[in-house]
């Protein structure tokens, strides 16, 4: 928890880069917002961090939905919802008794093992790995709830979970944005009152870096429209294991 903003220039530098890619992530570039929890955990530490990160995610997720609203495919996010919250739950007692940095290697080792079983129904021909079936939704639910809460790291898995479904690219950004947007504003009163992570110390910190998160949602989707689906697709996958792999580091 942070009483007051007494930073450095260069630590003033990273919480605004920090902000850029949180904004580039919810308009969807691929996984740079998983930059942003080792950042913020080495200025803040680890639990802390994620209470700082939760606004400027809440902050992002606005532009998001704003600008993709209309692409989600509903039919999955109600699949989803429900085992996310029972996730998030799991979460939220684990994060009182358990040092998350454990389980956060535990969630990386997920994310690789379900990137190395993705690629390889890509390349078979037939039988599809991973069907459209409730246990699917079910396990990648609970896993993206627990990780969104733990260290909001949910993003590779739920990006695993859209692209097993094949979802084109602008849908599969407005799906995630109104996932993420229930998720985050859901778990924000649990911060406040429950981890005590989030006060108005840390919501001036989290205003303050707004203009970042615009300018990041604005060179988000410049970039986006530039992206082919195929280069979408490959660039997800890329981005989503460089990003597992920060979390064991």
């Amino acid at each position: 928890m942070i009483e007051q903003l007494d930073f450095t220039i260069i630590q003033w530098f990273l919480l605004a880069f920090c902000a850029v890619l949180v904004g580039m992530s919810k308009v969807g570039v691929p996984g740079v917002s998983m930059l942003v929890v080792p950042t913020l955990a080495i200025i803040f530490g680890g639990k802390a961090s994620t209470g700082i990160l939760l606004p400027m995610l809440m902050m992002a997720d606005l532009f998001g939905v704003g600008y993709y609203h209309r692409h989600a495919e509903w039919k999955y996010l109600w699949k989803l919802l429900p085992w996310a919250f029972i996730g998030v739950g799991i979460a939220l007692w684990v994060g009182e008794v358990v040092n998350d940095e454990w389980f956060k290697n535990i969630i990386a080792i997920l994310v690789f093992v379900c990137i190395g079983l993705m690629i390889w129904k890509d390349r078979q021909k037939g039988n599809n790995l991973f069907p459209d079936t409730w246990w699917f939704a079910a396990t990648m639910g609970v896993l993206g709830g627990f990780a969104t809460m733990i260290g909001n790291v949910a993003g590779p898995i739920f990006a695993i979970y859209l692209l097993a479904m094949h979802l084109p690219k602008n849908s599969f950004i407005g799906t995630g944005a109104w996932f993420f947007l229930i998720i985050n504003f859901s778990k924000f009163p649990l911060h406040i009152f429950v981890w005590k992570t989030i006060d108005w110390h840390t919501l001036t910190l989290d205003i303050l870096m707004l203009p970042g998160i615009a300018l990041g949602a604005f060179l988000g989707i410049k970039l986006v429209k530039r992206l082919s689906e195929d280069v979408y697709r490959t660039a997800v996958i890329i981005v989503t294991a460089l990003s597992a792999f920060l979390l064991l580091i």
